[in-house]
């Protein structure tokens, strides 16, 4: 399944199960209006005349009220738990206990999850998620957010030390496919749905509260009165949660299919069936399992990696059975599990892949034979592979990581460092321009942050090509957990370097745009325009980038040329450089683009750059950062061996 299917089937079975749950609602909605009217006519026997409580229960007029009253009470308390949870993953992190793992830790196993989960995100062409830890014995993980810039991913305790590197990893690499596959968004609509429904319950509960309470101060009540409320407590107990057990099936049948799909693209992502499936199989033997202690787990079940929560019936489990993810990912699985073990914290000392892989070369390496991969074909490869990251991707990313230099890889963990790292970064190559750069942030930025400014100025001198952008992903993390002050004068200081800068080209653009995006978040675009419908957008966006790729006007005009003839969509080549105000505008109107258009719009940016059978180190940058910005990520691949 390719990443734009994956984000369709997503998207339609949310519409799906919205709808299943809205025909859920309505029965409930009228199953509550008949308890409370009929309740009402028994308060206020007035209103029930000469006909029998439950003809009067119906009379137009008092049940359209009380229906209206109910589907508010139910739309509200879904609004609610909408809003509560409108921060992305770090609240659902948080409300499971969660704290932000420190990017300077010197635990060795939290060290190593973090090298697991930057190392799948910048394989992916993911901005790298915060990463949480659940101070919870037992082995377990999930990933939250509404979409790839708020996305976290939860690890609890017993996973770190219970797990070796390649489970780990397995786990890992089944939470980004979670993330790729569009399921988290899915997750948190269940959430907000359910927890209206739910509603429905809970006002029964303190309505039957509410009557003890009463009682035991009062003294006993009028018989019909009582009576009727306390039925009607007892009835809306009874139709919120069975509305809740209806929501719960269909949350329960739905997520296990998506977890059966998540351990499958485990596999494709490292192939290694063994990381993933050694993973289930030490979780199946584990005495504690996968069952969290926080208040809110059962909320929460569809999102783990394991259960998390007991189930009573398989019906209403959110995750198949152990043994049958196990023979999925190991077919020749013999049925022996490890001895059974407690929960005794081990140290499980870092792999040697994560701090001693061989350094990866200044550039990728061009084929030695001259066999030269046509634009065309590395266009269509490239596109094909978007959300589909394998086992070459994180050899490369590991490769890459291992090459930077370890102040570079400290600074983008630290929040102060992390600021000079991206202003350097970003900073033009022009003399005039960077020393205007330069007053822009000696009037703006922090003196702490200047001076780290110029630390970094030696190890930034030998970055490599290509490099950029790693460091970026790398330094999220850290940028998102400045305070609101930091936040504001950080973002100052961005605008202020693209305003001094005399001539931004494309990349620099891109790479800002990228950062801006990662701590902003995109909103997200109604996608319903067709790739025909943007010939302006497309002219100037893959005018920028054939111009990019091909210095030469003539070269240029000639890779649009062909890729305009490849689309079938007539493009005007733009000869003069693209401000930075016009490529907000073209990606803007692109982000519009639908689904089935995008893979074609990716091969065609390749194209124009690729036009000459080579992708240089900082072509492949600015690709993969408009790439992301589109909401098409680009695994490390192709691009970079081209």
């Amino acid at each position: 399944m390719d990443f734009f299917t994956a984000q369709d089937r997503a998207r339609r079975l949310s519409g799906r199960l919205v709808l299943l749950l809205l025909l859920a609602v309505v029965a409930l909605v009228v199953l509550t209006c008949v308890l409370v009217a009929v309740t009402v006519v028994v308060l206020n026997p007035e209103r029930m005349g000469a006909g029998d409580p439950l003809t009067a229960a119906l009379e137009p007029r008092l049940f359209a009220m009380v229906a209206g009253g109910v589907v508010a009470v139910v739309v509200l308390g879904g609004l609610v738990r909408h809003l509560q949870l409108r921060a992305g993953g770090s609240a659902v992190a948080e409300a499971l206990g969660g704290r932000p793992l420190a990017l300077d830790t010197r635990d060795e196993g939290e060290r190593r999850l973090l090298h697991v989960v930057e190392e799948m995100a910048i394989a992916s062409g993911l901005p790298v998620p915060a990463v949480y830890l659940l101070e919870d014995a037992a082995i377990n993980a999930f990933a939250a957010g509404h979409d790839s810039h708020d996305a976290v991913i939860g690890v609890t305790r017993g996973a770190i030390e219970h797990l070796d590197r390649d489970q780990l990893q397995g786990v890992i690499a089944h939470e980004f496919s979670h993330i790729l596959h569009g399921d988290m968004r899915l997750n948190l609509r269940l959430v907000a749905l359910l927890h209206g429904i739910l509603v429905i319950g809970l006002a029964g509960r303190f309505l039957l509260r509410g009557m003890a309470g009463g009682r035991r101060r009062r003294g006993s009540r009028r018989g019909g009165g009582h009576l009727a409320l306390l039925g009607l407590g007892v009835g809306l107990m009874a139709v919120g949660y069975a509305g809740t057990l209806c929501g719960n099936l269909i949350k329960a049948a739905v997520s296990r299919q998506r977890e059966f799909l998540a351990d499958a693209s485990a596999v494709q992502y490292t192939r290694n069936p063994e990381g993933i499936g050694g993973a289930l199989k030490t979780l199946a033997a584990y005495r504690l399992g996968s069952r969290l202690m926080a208040s809110h787990a059962a909320e929460f079940s569809h999102l783990y990696f394991g259960s998390g929560v007991r189930h009573f019936s398989r019906l209403t489990a959110t995750h198949p059975p152990l043994e049958a993810r196990i023979r999925r990912v190991l077919p020749r699985w013999d049925g022996r599990l490890p001895e059974p073990f407690a929960p005794t914290p081990r140290a499980t000392p870092a792999s040697p892949a994560a701090t001693q892989a061989p350094a990866s070369s200044a550039s990728p390496a061009s084929p030695a034979d001259g066999a030269e991969l046509a634009g065309a074909a590395l266009g269509s490869v490239a596109a094909a592979s978007i959300g589909r990251p394998d086992e070459a991707s994180l050899a490369r990313a590991r490769r890459r990581l291992a090459g930077l230099e370890a102040r570079l890889l400290d600074a983008a963990h630290e929040p102060f460092a992390a600021r000079a790292l991206v202003y350097a970064i970003l900073m033009g190559v022009e003399p005039a321009s960077r020393e205007a750069q330069r007053a822009v942030l000696g009037r703006q930025a922090l003196p702490e942050v200047v001076a780290e400014l110029d630390a970094l100025a030696e190890p930034l001198a030998r970055l490599s090509p290509g490099d950029r952008l790693p460091l970026i992903e790398l330094s999220l993390p850290a940028l998102r957990a400045l305070s609101p002050a930091q936040g504001a004068r950080f973002r100052t200081c961005l605008d202020g370097l693209m305003a001094a800068e005399t001539a931004p080209g494309a990349l620099q653009w891109a790479l800002h745009r990228l950062v801006r995006a990662g701590l902003d978040g995109e909103r997200r675009a109604l996608r319903d325009r067709r790739l025909a419908d943007l010939g302006g957008p497309l002219s100037r966006l893959l005018s920028a980038l054939a111009l990019a790729g091909h210095p030469e006007p003539e070269a240029a005009r000639e890779a649009l040329a062909g890729v305009s003839a490849a689309l079938g969509v007539p493009l005007d080549f733009v000869a003069e450089p693209a401000t930075a105000a016009e490529l907000e505008w073209a990606l803007s109107r692109l982000a519009r683009l639908r689904d089935a258009d995008r893979a074609p719009l990716v091969a065609a940016m390749v194209c124009c750059v690729a036009h000459d059978g080579r992708v240089a180190p900082e072509e492949a940058e600015l690709l993969r950062a408009v790439a992301w910005s589109l909401g098409c990520p680009l695994p490390l691949g192709e691009l970079d061996a081209a």
